[in-house]
């Protein structure tokens, strides 16, 4: 089912923080934008060496916070890892970060994910399309379209390893899922999504109406997207892993209350119910 979102998508405005007016604009209209450069390539370096660090990391062996490709031992994923590491929690403040989900939320934020996600080489699975919000609403109790992603891309994204997609303006539109939420969901859908996916049919209405983009660019850019944004990714069978950092940020105003189509929220890892404002 398809619905119009009446929400607004830009709280803030262009004095409120480091993204310009007509950036922000496009960000209302598209519901996302792209950073060329998000950090310097020192920086960078101490972030792909943090990564190398995590997925050789012994003491996460068995930790629920690690989610692994299915059926292989390859790390998909690893949540909470603004907690897991310091680096990376100091990268969620940074005013590069933090204060461009502040300015596009219009008010102080807390983090509502965050997870490092490895598509390694010959054998990363897709990721399917999705808006993330329709699960957030439904499972974590997150009320409104008011938090913003940001994916930053620690190794280069090509056209071809799986690259992040996303249908420009779909951010207008909720897709609602049909179907019952199973008990402990998140843990077969953290390895491949299947209940509580779009159907075909609204899919091919939204892809028709908007197009698909397809983001390239080289490690140390980023992409920030509204969280009603229609997106997804192919598998990987390319020898390039595709790796990213992706943290999620709610309005203070915007914490989750009870699931709206789930039986419990999901665990504090993947949806914490810590509303902490991000330091300033």
């Amino acid at each position: 089912m398809l619905y119009r979102n009446e929400d607004p998508v830009v709280y803030g405005t262009a004095s409120d923080g480091p993204i310009d007016g007509p950036t922000l604009d496009g960000y209302a209209d598209d519901g996302f934008l792209t950073v060329d450069e998000l950090v310097s390539p020192g920086e960078l370096a101490q972030y792909q060496n943090e990564l190398n660090r995590l997925l050789t990391d012994e003491s996460l062996d068995g930790d629920e916070r690690v989610v692994r490709e299915k059926g292989s031992d390859e790390v998909r994923s690893i949540f909470e890892v603004h907690k897991i590491s310091e680096l990376f929690a100091a990268l969620v403040r940074d005013e590069r970060v933090a204060g461009r989900a502040r300015q596009i939320l219009g008010s102080d934020v807390y983090v509502h994910q965050s997870r490092v996600n490895y598509k390694p080489g010959f054998g990363g699975n897709p990721f399917y399309w999705h808006s993330d919000f329709e699960t957030w609403h439904a499972e974590d109790g997150m009320p409104r379209m008011r938090a913003v992603s940001l994916s930053f891309a620690l190794t280069d994204n090509h056209a071809y390893n799986g690259g992040l997609m996303i249908m420009p303006g779909s951010h207008k539109t909720f897709v609602s899922c049909v179907g019952e939420t199973p008990q402990d969901h998140y843990r077969e859908s953290l390895k491949e999504q299947e209940i509580g996916t779009p159907d075909e049919t609204s899919l091919s209405v939204l892809a028709e109406k908007h197009g698909i983009e397809l983001f390239t660019g080289p490690a140390g850019s980023a992409t920030m997207f509204d969280c009603n944004c229609m997106h997804g990714s192919n598998g990987n069978i390319t020898p390039f892993p595709r790796s990213n950092f992706f943290v999620v940020f709610n309005s203070v105003e915007n914490t989750c209350v009870e699931p709206f189509a789930a039986p419990q929220p999901r665990p504090e890892f993947i949806g914490t119910r810590d509303f902490t404002p991000v330091p300033r």
